[in-house]
């Protein structure tokens, strides 16, 4: 299996009105070149859902992604979407070529996935495997499930430190160039929050646009990334560029 671990894919943008429309995949740092070397022709694609039972958003996300792997020249026979109308379908991942997992609410998503079994079935994929956000958050042993939502910042009963799907160890803090400035519950997502809990653990925080590729037992980051750890941070790589992260 080839798993690439992403902030964002870059899937869509935004009119005027706010509707979203199918856009390419992200070409930044060569993601969508990646891509291409990996694709399978004529693959078969499953999405599996972050958020379970909202149907219209699983719908919407499954349409937008039909038509962003024709705007990308990725060729595919059936894209089809796992959510909880479903879970059969991770029963048949050997006939699937491309597993995508989705972003949304990290600790939703969690329990989905073990609901379904996903880890186990994993074990026997051979295929290509995309993550972003919240998927690619899971994918971790030990997932760290940084409080996003109102109130889980000042919840003693919030889990941020769960287990996960075991396909890397490395924790993911996605869309850092949105998320560094930003509040939750009265304190500072990454100074205040992300920093008292990167003691004893390392979160890599990246951008939209930048990329982790595991392959061959390689673990290979690129584009803008930082390194939080111990409550500081520093930056491992830039964009244009890449590093070994084992």
């Amino acid at each position: 299996m080839i798993s690439i671990l992403t902030s964002s894919t870059g899937y869509f943008k935004k009119s005027e009105n706010g509707q979203r429309i199918p856009d390419k995949f992200y070409w930044y740092n060569g993601f969508l070149d990646k891509l291409h070397n990996v694709w399978v022709q004529d693959s078969k694609v499953l999405i599996i859902a972050a958020s379970p039972e909202d149907y219209d958003k699983n719908d919407d996300v499954c349409q937008l992604y039909k038509q962003v792997f024709e705007l990308s020249g990725l060729s595919t026979v059936s894209v089809d979407m796992c959510d909880a109308r479903n879970t059969e379908m991770v029963n048949r991942l050997n006939e699937i070529d491309v597993i995508l997992l989705s972003g949304g609410h990290v600790p939703t998503q969690n329990t989905f996935f073990k609901s379904i079994g996903l880890k186990e079935k994993l074990e026997s994929f051979d295929g290509l495997l995309i993550a972003w956000s919240a998927g690619s958050m899971n994918c971790a042993k030990t997932v760290y499930a940084g409080p996003e939502l109102d109130g889980e910042a000042l919840d003693p009963n919030y889990e941020r430190w769960i287990s996960g799907l075991g396909l890397t160890n490395i924790n993911i803090f996605p869309h850092f160039q949105n998320l560094k400035d930003e509040w939750l519950d009265g304190m500072r997502v990454i100074e205040d929050i992300t920093f008292a809990d990167s003691f004893k653990h390392e979160i890599i925080a990246m951008n939209d646009g930048t990329y982790i590729v595991i392959e061959d037992g390689k673990e290979t980051l690129f584009g803008e990334a930082y390194s939080i750890k111990d409550g500081a941070m520093s930056q491992i790589c830039e964009n244009g560029m890449s590093i070994e992260l084992n």
